[in-house]
């Protein structure tokens, strides 16, 4: 069973690319498998309502876990993932 994430977005904003480029690497190294849908929060009221000053924010589906927002957040991602940390 592959992970799922959603990353909320809006276009042209650098954070948010840079997020999405992060994630893909960080999962690269891993070697795991994953898909992410990006939502443009600007497309959705509710959404804007929610997100709107914390974009990007990537959630954990089906649970809906946010885990970060602004610059991905590996130590979050490591945990949901049940990684050890790996001493620095």
């Amino acid at each position: 069973m592959s992970l799922r994430f959603t990353l909320y977005s809006r276009s042209y904003c650098h954070l948010c690319e840079d997020m999405l480029a992060a994630l893909q690497a960080f999962m690269a190294r891993q070697g795991r498998a994953y898909a992410v849908d990006v939502v443009d929060v600007d497309a959705d009221p509710a959404l804007v309502a929610r997100y709107d000053e914390l974009v990007p924010v990537l959630v954990a589906e089906p649970a809906g876990t946010e885990l970060c927002h602004y610059f991905l957040d590996e130590g979050a991602l490591r945990r949901h993932l049940g990684l050890a940390e790996a001493a620095a």
